[in-house]
C-alpha cells in the first residue's frame, strides 16, 4: 500500500490555499481603516472607531437555512453570502449598531473552489453594502461526514453604538407609529415550508413567476424571486438615525410578521399592523395560493413584504418617510402602537 495523504482523505489543502487566494480582492474591498490585520492570520486585529466615547459592542450570528437548498437547484451560489451577512446585521441594527466586522464558517463534503468563491464574493458584496469589514472566517472539508456536492454557511457581525444612544425600546408607548421597509421578498426565512410547497405542487422554479401570478414582472422565474437576496438596510437607517430619533426596530425574520414586530416592546403595548397596507411581492401571492395558507400562517412565518420595521413618534413619521424614500428605500406606515393588558404582542387588523 502506498503512503496515506490528507489529500487522499479527502481534504485538499492546496485548494483551501487557492480559495483563500481567490478570495483576498474581494475582502480587501470591504476593509475598514480599524482593520489592523485581516484574512490570512490566526486571528484578525481592529479597533474600535475611536469617535465613540462609550462604545458598546452588539453581536448577531445566523446561517441561512434551507434557502441553501434553491441555491444547489438553479446552480446559482453568488448571492447566497449576501443572505448570511443580511441576517445578521440587520439584527444588530434594531439595537442601533453600525456593523463594524463579518466572519464566515463555509462547510463542505469537497471543496470546489469556483462554487466557494461564488458564495465569499456574494459574503463580500453583503459586507460593502453593509459598511462592515470581512475579516476572516474558516472553510473546512468534512469527508464523507457531509452531503457531497453541497455546502452549510454561517457567520457573524460585530458592530458599536454609543451606550447612551443603544435603542432599547423603553422609550416605545401607546399612540406611536409603524413605518414599514419594504423587503427584496422572502430573505431567508420560511423556506422549509417554501421547499414543501414546492414538492406538493411539482411547481417549476424554473418556470417564469407570471405562470402562476398574472401581473408578475415578465422574465421573473419562480426560482429566481426566491432566491432574491435579504435587503440589507443598515446604510439607509443609520443615517436616518443621525437626522432624528427612532424608539425601537425589528427585523422580520423567522416568526414573520407578527412573532418579530413587538420584540422590542415592553409589556403592556401592542403592535397594530394593518394587513394590506403595502404593496405584497407576487412571490408571496404564489406561495400563498399554491400552499392554500391562511393569513396568519402567512404572517407568522414570512415577512410578506416588511422586512424591517421602525417605531416611530407621530411628529417624525413624515420626515423619516421622506428620508427613507430620498435614500432609495420603499417604506409605508404600517400600523401603531396600542396599549393593552399582559405581555406586548402583534396582531394584525
Amino acid at each position: 500500500m502506498s503512503g496515506l495523504s490528507y489529500r487522499s482523505a479527502g481534504v485538499d489543502i492546496d485548494a483551501g490555499d487557492a480559495l483563500v487566494e481567490n478570495i483576498k480582492p474581494y475582502a480587501k474591498r470591504t476593509m475598514r481603516p480599524e482593520v489592523l490585520a485581516g484574512i490570512g492570520g490566526f486571528g484578525a486585529l481592529i479597533e474600535l472607531p475611536k469617535r465613540y466615547k462609550e462604545p458598546v459592542l452588539v453581536a448577531g450570528t445566523d446561517g441561512v437555512g434551507t434557502k441553501l437548498k434553491l441555491a444547489f437547484a438553479l446552480n446559482k451560489h453568488d448571492s447566497i453570502g449576501i443572505d448570511l451577512v443580511a441576517m445578521s446585521v440587520n439584527d444588530i441594527l434594531v439595537q442601533g449598531a453600525e456593523p463594524l466586522f463579518f466572519l464566515d464558517y463555509y462547510v463542505c463534503e469537497r471543496l470546489d473552489v469556483a462554487v466557494a468563491t461564488d458564495v465569499i464574493k456574494g459574503i463580500a458584496a453583503g459586507c460593502e453594502q453593509a459598511g462592515c469589514a470581512l475579516i476572516g472566517g474558516e472553510t473546512a472539508e468534512h469527508p464523507k461526514a457531509f452531503i457531497p456536492d453541497e455546502y452549510d454557511l454561517a457567520g457573524f457581525a460585530v458592530g458599536v453604538v454609543e451606550k447612551h444612544g443603544a435603542i432599547d425600546g423603553t422609550g416605545i408607548s401607546a399612540g406611536d407609529v409603524l413605518v414599514g421597509l419594504q423587503s427584496s421578498g422572502l430573505h431567508s426565512n420560511g423556506f422549509s415550508l417554501v421547499r414543501k410547497v414546492i414538492e406538493v405542487t411539482g411547481a417549476d422554479i424554473n418556470a417564469p413567476l407570471a405562470q402562476y401570478v398574472p401581473g408578475a414582472a415578465a422574465g421573473l422565474t419562480l426560482g429566481a424571486a426566491l432566491l432574491e437576496p435579504t435587503r440589507i438596510y443598515v446604510k439607509p437607517i443609520l443615517a436616518l438615525m443621525k437626522t432624528l430619533g427612532l424608539k425601537g426596530m425589528a427585523h422580520i425574520t423567522g416568526g414573520g410578521l407578527t412573532e418579530n414586530t413587538h420584540r422590542m416592546f415592553p409589556d403592556g403595548l401592542t403592535a397594530e399592523i394593518r394587513a394590506g397596507s403595502w404593496q405584497r411581492p407576487a412571490v408571496f401571492d404564489w406561495l400563498q395560493q399554491a400552499g392554500q395558507l391562511p393569513d396568519a400562517e402567512m404572517h407568522r412565518t414570512f415577512n410578506c413584504g416588511i422586512g424591517f420595521v421602525l417605531v416611530l413618534a407621530p411628529a417624525d413619521v413624515e420626515a423619516a418617510l421622506k428620508f427613507l424614500a430620498e435614500a432609495g428605500e420603499t417604506a409605508t406606515v404600517i400600523g401603531k402602537v396600542t396599549a393593552s393588558v399582559g405581555a406586548a404582542k402583534t396582531v394584525m387588523v
